[in-house]
């Protein structure tokens, strides 16, 4: 599994917030822009005096039927996009799946996480484990819990 889960957004990288914050506005764009042609549409529908008269000054269902094109051909680009990105994002998993099967042996799993020898061994012998962190997410110690019945 390569997702990582954060429960302090203050660790994360700010390419991260800022592409989060980026994907958030798009969407409510996309809700907002879908959202305010069916209001106008209700509105029209159940007799709004004010609507009608604007319906007709732009003109009326010839108008209508021009703009539900518009609107449908907007929403058919947005679902190509979408399917388009999903397509992409298969494509890549697969292409990165081969290289997560690399044998990693202990002193590179030691190194990389900046833990000793012995603290591993013990955590793979452990029920369960404890992982305390500094304020910049590195591991800073490792409790095992052992289970005491488990042990030979």
């Amino acid at each position: 599994m390569k997702q990582y889960i954060i429960n302090t957004p203050q660790l994360q990288s700010l390419q991260k917030r800022i592409g989060a914050l980026f994907a958030w506005a798009i969407c409510w764009v996309m809700w907002i822009y879908l959202l305010i042609p069916l209001v106008t549409l209700s509105s029209w529908i159940l007799g709004d005096q004010k609507m009608i008269n604007e319906m007709r000054w732009f003109g009326g269902y010839k108008s209508l039927l021009e703009l539900m094109q518009i609107y449908f051909v907007t929403l058919l680009a947005m679902v190509a996009l979408w399917l388009c990105w999903i397509g992409y994002r298969m494509l890549r998993r697969r292409a990165v799946l081969p290289s997560a099967d690399k044998i990693v042996n202990d002193a590179e799993l030691c190194a990389f996480y900046q833990v000793k020898a012995d603290e591993l061994q013990q955590c793979r012998n452990a029920a369960m484990i404890t992982v305390y962190f500094d304020n910049h997410g590195h591991i800073i110690h490792l409790d095992p819990h052992i289970n005491n019945s488990c042990q030979h």
